[in-house]
């Protein structure tokens, strides 16, 4: 992450849940239902809170207050730089309840507060004040076309639109998806993920005291195959945005044909991090070690495939072992803790079946493997070698602090093997050759390639995937563009 400031340093207190109903039309609501989920803290498995389980109704509702507001409602009047200083307001709201905000993420998903405090919450700010800049300067063209014509065009807003996000980064995917939509002038439906609902419903209530006209935010909390699901098939949702499992992905894009539905993707990824012998190996251990384990390896751009060039990978390999050793796992409202658990008992044995995969295809485990503790979701930071291009721990997103160590001989088989994948996420490349980092940064089949860096992030720097790690773009004026949609205006002047 680009940014890290004002860690706490002393423990957090639990924070306050405030809302757990569907925010739809500006009204707090039960689900239609009346059913309720849990949503757990995966620290110790306790329940937090009931939260509203919003189905197909809910969609309905939701997006019925979404369309009403798109069309004819307050906000498809609004000036373009009025709707830029009402999200500049959010983004105050949310800078002032940071710590309230960075707590509720801790408690949801069980990140360490130092990393929601010093970097998620600070991303999100700067993401939503990046957007606010960007509402009063979406613009056309004047074309010169044959014939006596006045030709230009209009980017307008595509509309309704639903979104899906994940459990990882709840409140900063929460920023990513409501920065470009609100600047373009689209209203939103959106689905947090079930195990992780809370931020976003604080957020929702945080627009709405900004000032948000009614109708613009619309927060359907629930499960994929039944709120999620609902909002793909709606026929009056214009566009679907959805970050994710690649394969959950695909059945959207499938479902989403029968309505012609715009569809952008940011999906996983089995990312190669190439480490040259030349390369500052302080650096590139320092930073193999944050790209793979920060956040306890749920990132979707985890530098989980670590190629390291033969003559350096044992010492490599040793500083890794000796920083996995060190490293702190705990409660995860203790600043002075680095790894938490991992979001749900699902997610957690996922991962400790991958770690015994890879022993049965004969890698070597140097650290870890194993449960941290007896309460929690909490797992070792675990290191393999001795891992081949063709086993499972190195061509199957695990999602978890699982890091798979590869040698490599020479840059000319290095970039076959990266792109022996069938994701093109983000890479990153160690070299104090500049140039032959370039060269190779070009060839990796990658939507984000870092040099001599990991997970640097900004608002302006768009995110996104080759292959099945995506489609479109995240962030930047790219992430923007996917919110609009381009109209050609020709005036005959005869």
């Amino acid at each position: 992450m680009a940014t890290v400031i004002d860690k706490p340093q002393t423990k957090v207190a639990r924070p306050q849940v405030r809302q757990t109903q569907c925010f739809i039309g500006g009204k707090w609501v039960p689900a239609v239902s009346g059913k309720t989920f849990e949503t757990i803290h995966p620290a110790t498995e306790e329940v937090i809170a009931e939260v509203a389980e919003g189905d197909a109704e809910d969609i309905d509702a939701a997006v019925a207050a979404a369309r009403e507001q798109f069309d004819g409602g307050e906000w498809s009047k609004m000036d373009a730089r009025d709707r830029g200083i009402l999200m500049y307001r959010l983004a105050d709201l949310i800078e002032q309840e940071a710590d309230e905000l960075a707590a509720l993420e801790t408690l949801d998903n069980g990140k360490p507060i130092r990393d929601a405090r010093g970097a998620d919450i600070p991303l999100v700010i700067d993401t939503l004040r990046y957007y606010a800049g960007w509402c009063d300067k979406i613009q056309g063209a004047t074309i010169p076309v044959r014939g006596d014509y006045f030709c230009y065009t209009r980017r307008e807003p595509v509309g309704v639109v639903g979104q899906i996000i994940p459990w990882n980064f709840p409140a900063l995917m929460v920023a990513w998806k409501w920065g470009p939509a609100l600047a373009a002038g689209c209203t939103i439906v959106m689905k947090p993920a079930e195990q992780t609902p809370l931020t976003c419903l604080r957020m929702a209530r945080l627009a709405q005291k900004a000032g948000l006209p009614d109708g613009v935010i619309n927060v359907v909390p629930g499960y994929g195959p039944t709120a999620g699901a609902a909002l793909v098939r709606h026929p009056g949702v214009d566009k679907i945005a959805f970050t994710g499992e690649t394969t959950t992905a695909k059945i959207i894009q499938r479902e989403a044909v029968e309505t012609m539905k715009r569809c952008t993707f940011e999906l996983g990824g089995k990312s190669p991090n190439i480490v040259f012998a030349d390369a500052d190996l302080d650096a590139a251990v320092d930073g193999a070690h944050f790209g793979l384990y920060f956040n306890q390896g749920q990132c979707c751009c985890a530098g989980s495939r670590l190629f390291v060039e033969e003559r350096v990978h044992d010492e490599f390999v040793d500083r890794l072992k000796a920083k996995n050793h060190d490293r702190k796992l705990g409660d995860p409202f203790d600043p002075q803790t680095e790894q938490g658990p991992q979001v749900d008992k699902a997610q957690f044995d996922k991962i400790l079946k991958y770690i015994g995969y890879g022993k049965q295809e004969g890698a070597k485990l140097v650290t870890g493997g194993n449960r941290h503790g007896d309460e929690g979701y909490y797992i070792e930071p675990t290191l393999f070698t001795g891992v081949t291009d063709e086993m499972k721990i190195a061509t199957d997103e695990i999602f978890g602090p699982v890091l798979s160590v590869l040698k490599f001989k020479n840059v000319d088989e290095i970039a076959k093997r990266a792109n022996r994948t069938n994701f093109g996420l983000a890479a990153a490349v160690w070299s104090r050759d500049i140039a032959k980092a370039h060269k190779l940064a070009a060839k990796v089949r990658a939507g984000t390639v870092w040099i001599n860096c990991y997970d640097v992030f900004d608002a302006a720097a768009p995110f996104g995937g080759f292959k099945e790690s995506g489609i479109g773009r995240e962030l930047g004026e790219a992430g923007l563009q996917a919110y609009t949609e381009s109209k050609t205006v020709t005036v005959s002047l005869s």
